[in-house]
């Protein structure tokens, strides 16, 4: 009762409600991420030091390729996982957090380079106290890199719904979900707990949309049932193999 939620509509209709990510969870979040990238760092240092032969005494030459190395993992850590591994870095992971845009789709390079390009004046002027600011104070919980990307950081969800019924004798089929978005899923969740209370019509269209959109993604065979049964083949199917 005490999280700060947001309810969205998809364009297929279906409300899909996002708990946002507060200042703790959040800090522990890039905290944990801070202390991977140092690793990366060290590590670094020492090739550049050991491997390659850069002499730290060389003075400026030495400090200016490190200058730019780190930059490079500052940034390319965040837009890389943000962008291959939907909205989560480890350190977002394992707080159970993912990055989404303002309308609840996946990130882009584009939007994800931006939010973190500006972790730069997020950052200052130490303890990213400019980014705490900003997410007290916004309404969307977001820092000064998510107002100008049109990001949002949210819970995961790790379970579905307990109102979620599916056909008690069914079972997860051999399918290749990987290239189904949790996003989606959510989406597909969201149909299957509330179709109860939609209009018939609108069921059915609902349905029809969801199955014809994921079904030429899902590797394996893909049989001829009705486009509600498919999509809770789909659910099973997902939850089976993580």
């Amino acid at each position: 009762m005490f999280e700060d939620r947001l309810t969205l509509d998809t364009p297929e209709g279906v409300q899909l409600e996002l708990t946002l990510a507060g200042v703790g969870s959040r800090f522990t979040a890039a905290l944990i991420d801070f202390l991977i990238q140092d690793a990366i760092l060290v590590a670094l240092a020492l090739v550049l030091g050991y491997g390659v032969g850069v002499d730290p005494r060389a003075g400026g030459f030495a400090v200016a390729i490190f200058v730019v190395c780190s930059f490079v993992v500052f940034t390319g850590y965040d837009v890389s996982f943000e962008v291959l591994n939907s909205g989560r870095t480890p350190g977002k992971r394992l707080n159970g957090l993912r990055v989404v845009r303002e309308n609840g789709a996946p990130v882009t390079f584009a939007t994800s380079a931006v939010r973190n390009v500006l972790r730069l004046i997020d950052i200052l002027p130490g303890w990213y106290l400019v980014g705490i600011g900003s997410i007290l104070a916004t309404r969307r919980n977001q820092r000064l890199g998510d107002l100008a990307a049109g990001t949002i950081v949210v819970r995961d969800r790790r379970v579905l719904p307990p109102e979620l019924r599916v056909s008690p004798s069914l079972e997860a089929p051999a399918w290749d979900t990987s290239a189904i978005r949790p996003e989606e899923l959510d989406t597909v969740v969201a149909f299957l707990s509330r179709r109860d209370a939609l209009e018939y019509g609108a069921r059915v269209q609902l349905a029809r949309e969801l199955a014809g959109r994921l079904r030429p993604r899902i590797g394996g065979s893909v049989g001829g049932e009705s486009d509600e049964l498919f999509l809770e083949r789909l659910v099973a199917a997902k939850r089976g193999h993580g």
